[in-house]
């Protein structure tokens, strides 16, 4: 099983995280804010993964340390789940739709981060969560996850349809990234290493 469990403990934030990339979609997301359980939900359905987190962090101040908190245990999970990449598709993308809006994801998983986010919001929070946090929590879970990432809004009228679009294609990029392709031996990289 490729798993992994994180506990992540600050003066700002505590966050107890358990991620099987080869799940059924399965989550339990309690970060104290629900805008950002929603995206990581739907992020673990179309993606299939299972996903549990429970965090606490210093919401009294803001959202900011618990969003980012989470997303670093996110992708210091999915990077431990991985464990040598051996096998794995390695690159993939995901166009989704959601209403008018359409958003696009790519990932290589060769252990090279890097983060590349676009989105133009028309809106300072989405429930409570800042957008100016969503491509900060992209960026973690790039550089965390060691891996490469490139997201953006090609277009919207409505930031939470653009926002949910972009945690969907993140999952389904990282579903067919992750997949083991049965027809590779080793480490996918002519290198021989990630």
């Amino acid at each position: 099983m490729r798993q992994a469990t994180i506990s992540r403990t600050t003066h700002e934030t505590s966050v107890e995280l358990a991620l099987a990339i080869d799940g059924s979609g399965q989550a339990d997301v309690q970060t104290g804010i629900g805008f950002y359980d929603h995206m990581l939900t739907l992020w673990a359905s179309h993606g299939l993964f299972d996903l549990r987190v429970a965090a606490r962090g210093d919401l009294h101040v803001d959202e900011h340390h618990t969003a980012e908190d989470v997303a670093i245990c996110l992708g210091k999970a999915l990077d431990q789940a991985l464990g040598d990449r051996a096998g794995i598709v390695r690159t993939a993308h995901s166009y989704v739709p959601m209403d008018e809006a359409l958003g696009f994801v790519a990932v290589d998983l060769g252990g090279r981060p890097y983060g590349v986010f676009e989105a133009a919001w028309r809106t300072p929070r989405l429930g409570g969560l800042g957008t100016d946090l969503i491509g900060h929590i992209f960026e973690q879970v790039a550089v965390h996850g060691r891996m490469n990432l490139h997201a953006r809004v090609l277009y919207a009228a409505n930031d939470h349809h653009a926002c949910e679009a972009l945690f969907k294609a993140l999952g389904r990029a990282l579903d067919a990234a992750t997949q083991i392709d049965p027809r590779r031996a080793g480490v996918p990289s002519t290198k021989g290493v990630l």
